[in-house]
C-alpha cells in the first residue's frame, strides 16, 4: 500500500527563506515528491524576515483563532498560506506575535539565540497538529525537517494517538547539522507535557535539554530516522540504531528523492 499523503514540516524552505541545507533540501523534496505521485502539504514558521506582500501570504481565516497553551499562557494561533508556483502546492504559516512576527529565524541579526527557543519547538509543534485536525486531512507519514518542530512525534503518540487524524500516522525526523549553542530552561520537559497527556519516560533525556538531547527526543518518538547531512553527529545516528530504529543514509539528488519515496511506503505498511 502507498503512503499517498505526504505533510511536510520545515524550519526553512526556498523560496521564503534564503537557503540554506533545510531550505534547499525541502523545495527539492516537495517537488520530488509529488512528482512520484504523493500528495503534499506543507507548513513552516512564518518568521519574521519572510516577506509577506512579496510572497503574497495571505491568512486564512477559517483555520485562524485558535489558541496554544504552553506553560498556562494561552497565545493565540494565526494560520496563513502562499502558493510555490512551480510547484502549483501551497505552504501553510504558523503565525503568532510573540513567538515568531520579530523573530528572524531562530536567532537575531547579531546571531543571538532567541531565549524563547524552548516554547516556540511546544508551539508550533502542537499549532501545526492542531490545524491539520481542523483541515480533516489525514496525512500518512509526517517528515518534519529542523529541530522546531522536534516535537511532533512525542505529541503524535501520547497526547493526540487517539485522534483519527493521526492514529495510522508515521513520523519521520531528519537530522542536519543546524544545532544550537544554548540550553533550554530547567523546566523545559515539564512545559512540554500538556495537561490530560499521559506520563512520559524522559528517563534518557539528560538535562538541561541541548540540541543534542532535543534531537534524541524527536528520535525516540519517530517510526524512521533521516541522515540529510553528512557531518550529522554520528552518536545520534548510533542513538536511533540502538532503538532499532529505521535509519536512511545520506543520499543526493534522484537517488535521495526515490529512497524518501521507498522509505515512507515501507514505514507506512510496517504492522
Amino acid at each position: 500500500m502507498k503512503a499517498n499523503k505526504i505533510l511536510f514540516i520545515a524550519q526553512e524552505i526556498v523560496p521564503f527563506t534564503e537557503s540554506s541545507a533545510i531550505a534547499d533540501n525541502c523545495r527539492y523534496l516537495l517537488q520530488a515528491t509529488q512528482e512520484r505521485g504523493h500528495e503534499i502539504r506543507t507548513f513552516m514558521p512564518k518568521w519574521g524576515n519572510i516577506n509577506e506582500r512579496r510572497n503574497q501570504l495571505h491568512e486564512v481565516i477559517r483555520l485562524t483563532g485558535m489558541n496554544i497553551i504552553v506553560d498556562d499562557t494561552d497565545h493565540p494561533l494565526i494560520i496563513k498560506v502562499a502558493s510555490i508556483q512551480a510547484l502549483r502546492t501551497q505552504v501553510f504559516f504558523i503565525l503568532n506575535e510573540d513567538f515568531f512576527r520579530n523573530h528572524l529565524n531562530t536567532r537575531d541579526s547579531e546571531g543571538n539565540e532567541y531565549p524563547d527557543n524552548d516554547e516556540r519547538t511546544i508551539f508550533f509543534s502542537r499549532s501545526v497538529l492542531e490545524t491539520v485536525k481542523k483541515q480533516s486531512w489525514y496525512p500518512d507519514v509526517i517528515h518534519c525537517h529542523g529541530w522546531i518542530g522536534a516535537l511532533t512525534g512525542l505529541y503524535i503518540k501520547t497526547f493526540y494517538k487517539d485522534e483519527p487524524a493521526f492514529r495510522n500516522t508515521k513520523f519521520v525526523y531528519s537530522l542536519y547539522d543546524d544545532s544550537f549553542a544554548s540550553t533550554f530552561p530547567e523546566n523545559y520537559l515539564k512545559k512540554v507535557i500538556i495537561k490530560n497527556m499521559e506520563e512520559v519516560d524522559f528517563s534518557d533525556i539528560t538535562t538541561p535539554v541541548n540540541y543534542h538531547e532535543l534531537s534524541k527526543i524527536a528520535i525516540r518518538w519517530a517510526d524512521g530516522v533521516l541522515q540529510n547531512c553528512e557531518n550529522v553527529d554520528p552518536s545520534l545516528i548510533e542513538y536511533a540504531h540502538s532503538l532499532g530504529k529505521p535509519v536512511l543514509d545520506y543520499k543526493t539528488g534522484t537517488e535521495y528523492a526515490d529512497a524518501c519515496s521507498e522509505f515512507y511506503n515501507k514505514l507506512y505498511n510496517q504492522d
